[in-house]
């Protein structure tokens, strides 16, 4: 694990790199690998790739980057882990073995001698890395199959830059900082910005499961190397059988946590005593590591938002070093500076707080690599908003869009003004409306802002300069392009597919890639196992739902390994009391840190609704926790990383 960054003149060469910069690039990412730092520039000035390094599997002297070839025409920078090494040494030709490559970087070297760019397609785990081919003059960037790792790149008149995290590409001085307006209005939506765009104008994100060639003359292709629902099902599965289902999920999932238990010290597990984070646990307990240090997060002044009761459970049966720590408001407003800083551009999930918490007490104990469940809820319908959905499309919004449009248009009109005269709405009222509009009825598991919603929000001159977007155009491609490719999906492996594409990958795996890291701690996700995926996208959604029972599959997988007390406890999802905090300890803080923030300068929101909104939250008529977290992180974002900058 580590953090990457580079730059690429392509143009006149006029402006050679300047070897300071590029440090300062790398530095920037020190608390990603505080065990090492490497840097190459190349002779001409023309290359530089910088590198900081996590220790968590190698030697410190083997696991040295940048990593180059014998000649030094090819270099490479790698962040991440790879879930079997052994299997890709066995692919080199027998001539490249040798004595055989001494770090997983050395390993790539080689590998991409021997195939080029089509060697990413041979990676299993996740990774981000770069490889400068000089005899080409070409740069490879390229981000795993399901997104784990990030990776960022701008591109300057005759320069590219990129790197694990925004803040060092923030480091050149020929970079602006400008907001993106359409990143923003998806942002508002989605808690995060979906790829390939960022809050910064000018600095994109690579999608998963791409790979991006710059030629020498500056031109970029980008490929998608991989996808799910393109590859062929199992001719030996029985994807309609329960039984078999359960126990290849099972099977799947023991091999994932195996490769994902690689490392020098303990792993460990974020443990809430849920079924997925137990089941970690349960199998690295029976691996040859033994049982693993576990982590448990909660809070001081809301119990029942806490689950270490059902932690304690899973602890003491698999004999764990347990720990366990408790925020309150305060560890909030402390922790804030730090996490706007950590984020790089908003990602308004209030998950980042506990597991800021979890991560420090892990790093604490002598704990760098853990493993954490996420993923599971997203691919075999854990959470009952999902059941919802799934149902509400059966039922009424498959029947709807069999209806005229004209006459879909006209019931939600009439629907609407009957909601409106008993200021009641509803799942029904919203179902129509998407219907009336052929909208795609499930838009994600994380939603914030309708467009209705941010139309109001919007300021006159903000609704005029965003005129023609639409978030439901972000959904569109990805639920066309399934539609395309497996004609036969049920709507459970649409809605599933999705969720994988924008909302694991752009804000729960940037969740736990900035706040892990921001501790120095190296997140491993074994439900986002590549064969665990392809696997869950086969099955159909009636056996993961079966009796209306949510993550059936995984329940009949876990049978007599877990306790059926632990297997069948209710869904608490992982969260913080944000909504609580809002209407006391954090309340005025968040209140003068939106409408005091320089943001306002940009004409972007309407602030007397803003301050309704604030209102009827704290008084406790509506609800608004989400969207004003949405407005905190991104006024906080705003002032410290572009008007403090535009200051100085």
């Amino acid at each position: 694990m580590s953090g990457i960054c580079g730059l690429f003149e392509f143009g006149s060469g006029e402006h050679p790199i300047d070897e300071k910069v590029l440090v300062r690039m790398r530095d920037a990412l020190a608390h990603r690998g505080p065990d090492g730092a490497g840097s190459y520039l190349s002779p001409d000035r023309r290359v530089g790739i910088g590198h900081r390094r996590l220790a968590t599997l190698e030697p410190a002297r083997a696991g040295a980057q940048p990593a180059s070839n014998r000649d030094r025409s090819i270099w490479i920078a790698f962040d991440g882990a790879l879930d079997d090494p052994g299997r890709l040494g066995a692919l080199l030709e027998p001539k490249r073995r040798g004595a055989g490559p001494s770090s997983e970087a050395e390993l790539l070297v080689q590998l991409y001698e021997q195939e080029g760019a089509g060697f990413v397609e041979r990676l299993d785990g996740m990774f981000a890395l770069c490889v400068w081919d000089a005899r080409r003059r070409e740069l490879l960037l390229a981000r795993d199959r399901l997104g784990i790792k990030p990776l960022y790149y701008a591109v300057l008149p005759g320069l590219i830059l990129f790197a694990s995290e925004i803040k060092a590409i923030l480091c050149h001085a020929r970079v602006s900082r400008r907001i993106d307006l359409a990143a923003l209005y998806h942002y508002l939506t989605f808690v995060a910005s979906p790829a390939p765009r960022t809050l910064f104008q000018g600095i994109h994100k690579l999608p998963p499961a791409t790979r991006v060639i710059v030629d020498r003359q500056g031109e970029l292709r980008a490929e998608t190397y991989w996808d799910p629902l393109e590859v062929p099902a199992d001719p030996a599965a029985r994807y309609a059988d329960a039984e078999y289902c359960a126990a290849r999920l099972r099977d799947l999932l023991q091999s994932a946590v195996t490769a994902g238990a690689r490392a020098d010290g303990p792993v460990g597990v974020l443990l809430s005593g849920g079924l997925d984070s137990s089941a970690l646990v349960a199998f690295l307990a029976a691996g040859r590591g033994g049982p693993p240090p576990t982590f448990s997060v909660g809070f001081k002044d809301h119990p029942t938002y806490n689950e270490f009761e059902y932690a304690r459970q899973v602890a003491t049966l698999f004999r764990t070093e347990h720990h366990e720590v408790a925020i309150g408001p305060k560890d909030l407003l402390d922790y804030i500076p730090e996490l706007i800083v950590q984020q790089d551009e908003p990602i308004a999930d209030w998950v980042c707080v506990p597991l800021h918490s979890v991560a420090e007490r892990a790093r604490a104990a002598g704990t760098v690599v853990i493993q954490l469940g996420e993923g599971s809820d997203e691919q075999l319908f854990g959470y009952e908003t999902f059941r919802r959905a799934y149902e509400s499309y059966a039922r009424y919004f498959e029947r709807l869009m069999k209806v005229p449009r004209a006459l879909r248009s006209g019931a939600y009109g009439a629907a609407r003004g009957v909601a409106f005269l008993l200021r009641r709405g509803g799942e029904r009222l919203e179902v129509l409306r998407k219907a009336a509009r052929e909208e795609m009825l499930f838009w994600g598991g994380a939603i914030a802002w309708s467009e209705a919603q941010k139309r109001r929000l919007l300021s006159e001159g903000a609704r005029a300069r965003m005129e023609g977007l639409t978030s439901h155009a972000v959904i569109a491609e990805h639920y066309r392009r399934a539609r395309h490719e497996r004609p036969e999906a049920d709507f459970g492996q649409l809605m599933s597919y999705l969720e994988l594409k924008n909302r694991v990958a752009e804000l729960v795996l940037m969740r736990v890639d900035k706040i892990t890291m921001g501790s120095s701690i190296e997140a491993r996700l074994p439900f986002l196992d590549r064969a665990l995926v392809e696997f869950a996208q086969r099955v159909p959604t009636s056996l993961k739902l079966q009796g209306g029972q949510t993550k059936f599959l995984l329940k009949k997988a876990m049978q007599g390994i877990l306790p059926e007390a632990i297997i069948h406890r209710p869904k608490q999802h992982f969260r913080a009391p944000v909504a609580e905090w809002f209407r006391g300890a954090l309340y005025g803080e968040a209140m003068d840190g939106v409408l005091g923030s320089r943001l306002r300068e940009e004409d972007l929101f309407d602030y007397d609704h803003v301050r309704d909104l604030f209102g009827a939250h704290r008084s406790g008529r509506r609800d608004h926790s989400r969207q004003l977290w949405t407005l905190y992180n991104l006024s906080r974002w705003y002032d410290y990383w572009i008007a403090e900058r535009k200051a100085a």
